[in-house]
């Protein structure tokens, strides 16, 4: 008898205890990265009313997250992604904070009835929504402890301890370590940065530059060698008829015989601007600021310098600004690579004026490039004319 009043109605081994509770977690965050996040937060992924419901049920019973109330306050993340209104931004709150009392900022956020009026709006609003899950937010995590010590007895005040932890503690990681350690294939307003390659803990979330950079997308893997888990489970769901997949990231359509530039160019580039970017700065400006290297004394060089070339403005304090002025100044070779890729930012962003024009401003910008006499900003101009629309997009031919 007490035995069982000890261990419970279901005595397992250690490894099915633990076992146990890593499914039970990762079901959580599969259910806040496929239905919180892809589905709900930004209509990338569809998934099947039965799949939502589950999701909504259990994120309600083993966490106490109502769907309304998540959704808003990453939306409003990513409309003022660290800058002043970020929920819970390191820049803005600093990564201690972030990381330690993440759930506190969230909690604040959501109590905030602006934010849910205005980036909460879409989301389930039935019956069981206004009558259980909203309304009694807490009583399914009341539940599901319960339910797991009567299950589980004393070993259970350890895995619900885990499951309790593990939300704040990924939501700590990705919010925080997830806009400061890793590295950053694309450049953008955020400091967001894919913590590693192989989005496999936390179901793919670890990939956050690659999901600022391509919010819509819901395949958060990018690179060759990067793994989204999130996105494996969906291929399997899809397969299963149980989700519908929107519009991917822009994968580039290389034609190398292309010799000429025209406004499928245009329109090409366009569309994949963050892989341009990332291009320019691994094919131009990192191979100009080596050669410099080897012929100036790196006494010279900031140790920042190739941080600064590379950093999207907004992300510069003053300081780095100055430094950044100054290198530019006296280096005429990075002030002509850094010329080059902001004049072709400012196509893009005049582009929705004109495509004929932005076709003659783009042609002009590649001829001086060519006659610039950097071989690495030679290369990258003819490399432009190889951008193609997607195989079966509509031409302008």
């Amino acid at each position: 008898m007490l035995a069982h009043l000890l261990y419970g109605a279901i005595r397992l081994p250690l490894w099915g205890y633990v076992a146990f509770t890593v499914a039970t977690v990762q079901l959580m965050f599969l259910g806040i990265t496929l239905y919180l996040h892809r589905d709900q937060s930004h209509g990338g992924l569809v998934l099947h009313p039965v799949l939502r419901h589950f999701f909504r049920f259990w994120l309600w019973f083993c966490s106490g997250t109502v769907t309304r109330e998540w959704v808003a306050v990453h939306r409003r993340h990513h409309a003022y992604a660290d800058r002043p209104g970020d929920p819970h931004s390191p820049v803005v709150f600093g990564l201690q904070r972030v990381m330690l009392q993440g759930y506190e900022l969230y909690v604040a956020a959501a109590r905030d009835q602006k934010i849910l009026a205005n980036y909460g709006r879409d989301t389930p609003d039935d019956w069981l929504e206004r009558n259980l899950y909203s309304r009694f937010p807490k009583a399914g995590l009341s539940l599901f402890v319960v339910l797991e010590l009567v299950v589980f007895g004393v070993p259970a005040v350890t895995m619900i301890a885990l499951q309790l932890m593990a939300q704040p503690f990924a939501g700590g990681v990705i919010n925080g370590l997830g806009h400061r350690l890793g590295y950053r294939s694309f450049e953008m307003p955020t400091s967001a940065t894919n913590i590693v390659p192989w989005g496999v803990l936390i179901a793919g979330e670890e990939l956050h530059n690659n999901h600022h950079a391509f919010p819509s997308s819901p395949r958060f893997a990018v690179q060759r060698w990067e793994i989204d888990m999130g996105w494996l489970v969906i291929c399997v769901f899809r397969a299963l008829g149980l989700a519908r997949v929107g519009s991917l990231a822009p994968t580039p359509n290389i034609v190398h015989d292309r010799t000429r530039m025209d406004l499928d160019t245009v329109r090409a580039l366009f569309t994949n601007r963050m892989h341009v970017l990332r291009d320019y700065r691994c094919g131009v400006i990192g191979p100009v600021f080596r050669e410099l290297t080897k012929q100036e004394s790196t006494a010279l060089l900031p140790r920042r310098a190739p941080q600064l070339l590379v950093r999207h403005p907004k992300l510069l304090d003053e300081r780095a600004r100055q430094q950044l002025r100054e290198l530019l100044e006296r280096y005429e070779v990075l002030r002509t690579v850094i010329e080059f890729r902001d004049r072709l930012q400012r196509i893009w962003e005049e582009m929705s004026a004109s495509h004929g024009r932005a076709l003659e401003q783009l042609r002009e910008l590649c001829v001086q490039a060519e006659g610039s006499g950097i071989l690495a900003l030679r290369k990258f101009a003819l490399r432009l004319r190889s951008y193609a629309p997607a195989a079966g997009s509509e031409s302008s031919h």
